[in-house]
């Protein structure tokens, strides 16, 4: 599945990176109370490099890892000190380092096919061995029954030069939410219309927590990163290596 082409990453990268910026002072917080002050932080999922900005400005060293290409050549032009890959996160060489992120519930979305409980608790593993012994992971997912009512939710957001259109529906029973997207993004006197259609899989805290634990992680649950709090169905993970 093709994730986040040129319009739409620009759209991501430019008007929502507030969950990134909102995040970043907890979740530095988190590393420092880890005794966690320097060497490498791996972001899984690292969009327009906007997390790996804040922490290369914070002393680390940042590597950058997505599958969409577009969001790649932005987290460059945004965090040229930083390094960036453009890969699957399920497929990616995970270098040792003193911590692992996630952020924006990348681990639930489906643009590498293979992903879905079984993969995450083979990356799981990966992760483990990867992390220095007191090394964390933090991430955040979604859980089902994001709208109880069943019926579809809509959403128009408006930019300086976009629009985006999102219709949101989840398969209650297969635990799948689907985003279709429309976007819409200023070229000279026009708008230039492009659509994606984001499939994301749900999963319960328990389920994740299991998969960690049996990964050899001890698990905290978290209900925010810092002052920025999630919303009902969102829940994070801090897993730290022993």
């Amino acid at each position: 599945m093709i994730a986040y082409r040129t319009d739409l990453a620009y759209i991501h990268h430019t008007g929502f990176r507030d969950f990134a910026l909102q995040a970043a002072p907890g979740l530095l917080d988190l590393l420092r109370q880890h005794k966690i002050i320097d060497g490498l932080i791996v972001d899984l999922g690292c969009g327009g490099g906007i997390w790996a900005k804040e922490l290369v400005r914070a002393g680390y060293e940042a590597l950058g890892i997505d599958i969409s290409a577009a969001l790649i050549k932005l987290a460059r032009k945004h965090a040229p000190q930083a390094t960036f890959q453009r890969a699957s996160f399920l497929e990616a060489p995970i270098p040792p380092c003193a911590a692992i992120t996630s952020l924006g519930e990348c681990f639930n979305y489906l643009f590498d096919e293979k992903n879905g409980t079984a993969a995450l608790a083979q990356l799981f593993k990966r992760l483990y061995r990867a992390l220095r012994p007191g090394g964390i992971l933090i991430f955040d997912i979604l859980e089902p029954e994001q709208w109880r009512n069943g019926r579809p939710a809509k959403r128009f957001v408006l930019g300086r030069d976009w629009a985006v259109l999102v219709q949101v529906e989840e398969d209650t029973k297969s635990h799948v939410l689907i985003r279709h997207i429309i976007a819409f993004r200023k070229a000279g006197n026009f708008y230039r219309r492009s659509a994606e259609t984001h499939v994301v899989k749900l999963y319960r805290r328990a389920a994740i927590a299991a998969l960690l634990r049996r990964a050899g992680f001890s698990v905290k649950m978290l209900r925010g990163y810092g002052q920025m709090r999630f919303a009902q169905g969102h829940v994070g993970f801090l897993a730290r290596k022993p």
